[in-house]
């Protein structure tokens, strides 16, 4: 009789198990989509940087970070938008989930390669905000693209959206501990820290421009 419970039980686990892949398919695929695109956009600045290093004997990558936003920070998205959880709703109204940045030696390596980039007739450009031209009040500096990406899957292609941020050194450690502050809770002097930051923000633009400044005069040497 035991054993006839336990079969049972294995029975209706299986039938769960699979009502529950169904049901979470769709939204499984999705995301294998974004992180296919993320590999696409990745290998196309990588491409990009090998030749630069070819040609002009410089890379001007310094690093590459890819991200996925997570569910509970989708969800909260798609709250704010007075969007439902799903799948239809996650590809028609946010364009940041699969996010990758790219770390430059210079602010004119960003508009280099941001030009390059674009250039790729298989890329679709959505939205381009330059936050370095025009910086949020806070003083953040970056740029940013919205792209369609093709994948080939087995039976079509598909167009994803990738954010694009192209950020120098200087601009992503302001930007890291600007982020620290936005999103700790009960720090007393907030304000007063804030302040600061937007000053910095300002030296940190005045730096890049003196290191690309330097740059070009030690290329000039050789």
């Amino acid at each position: 009789m035991e054993q006839e419970t336990n079969g049972m039980e294995l029975l209706l686990d299986s039938a769960e198990t699979r009502e529950l892949l169904e049901k979470t398919r769709p939204y499984m695929e999705m995301m294998m989509q974004y992180n296919a695109a993320l590999r696409e956009i990745r290998t196309k600045f990588e491409v990009l940087d090998d030749e630069f290093s070819v040609r002009y004997n410089r890379n001007p990558v310094e690093t590459i970070k890819t991200r996925v936003k997570k569910p509970l920070s989708i969800h909260e998205k798609l709250r704010r938008k007075g969007l439902s959880m799903s799948v239809e709703s996650i590809r028609s109204g946010i364009t940041d989930v699969a996010g990758i940045r790219v770390i430059c030696s210079f602010v004119e390596d960003i508009y280099a390669l941001s030009d390059m980039l674009l250039q790729q007739d298989d890329l679709r450009l959505l939205r381009r905000k330059d936050y370095i031209a025009k910086p949020k009040e806070n003083g953040y500096r970056s740029l940013h693209l919205i792209v369609e990406v093709p994948i080939f899957l087995t039976d079509r292609k598909e167009y994803i959206p990738v954010e694009v941020q192209l950020r120098t050194i200087a601009m992503d450690f302001w930007a890291s501990l600007e982020h620290k502050l936005k999103y700790k809770k009960d720090i007393r002097e907030a304000e007063a820290i804030a302040a600061e930051l937007a000053i910095c923000a300002e030296q940190v633009a005045s730096l890049d421009l003196h290191m690309q400044q330097i740059h070009k005069r030690i290329e000039h040497e050789n």
